[in-house]
């Protein structure tokens, strides 16, 4: 026999079960990954949706500054120009990752599009979430007239 006997054993072996000091120990490492993935995902799909509205409402404008235009070469420079000059007030967007293609669509239709190459951005490069697409493309189209 040992020198608790044995019902301390059993009596320790009663309050041990009993115990639920280290259940909440347990439950937060069995709930961090989980938590960490969420609130990883919101923050990367919340910045790649941030540059994609971004990247759009740079083009839509660029479409619009362009109706000025009075040829294609006019329209295209009002709309690198608009670009050029507002894109840096974009919070996650950085000016010199993106690029401008615009120009006349059949015959009656302008189309402004606009790249953006988002791999340098480390938002999109957090662990435990797949990364978005990098490369986000975005066209809008006006037609001649204005409307």
């Amino acid at each position: 026999m040992s020198f608790f006997g044995k019902r301390s054993a059993s009596s320790r072996l009663r309050r041990v079960a009993r115990c639920a000091r280290g259940a909440s120990a347990v439950e937060f490492a069995m709930l961090l990954p989980l938590f960490l993935v969420l609130v990883f995902g919101i923050v990367v799909f919340g910045a790649y949706f941030t540059m994609v509205h971004g990247v759009q409402q740079l083009a839509a404008e660029a479409a619009r500054s362009s109706v000025a235009g009075l040829s294609e070469a006019e329209r295209v420079s009002l709309a690198e120009s608009y670009i050029t000059a507002n894109a840096g007030s974009y919070p996650l967007l950085q000016p010199a990752r993106l690029s401008v293609s615009a120009a006349t669509s059949g015959s009656d239709v302008f189309v402004v599009t606009v790249n953006y190459d988002a791999s340098g951005n480390f938002l999109l490069t957090l662990p435990l979430v797949p990364s978005p697409p990098t490369t986000i493309v975005r066209s809008a189209a006006i037609p001649f007239g204005g409307f």
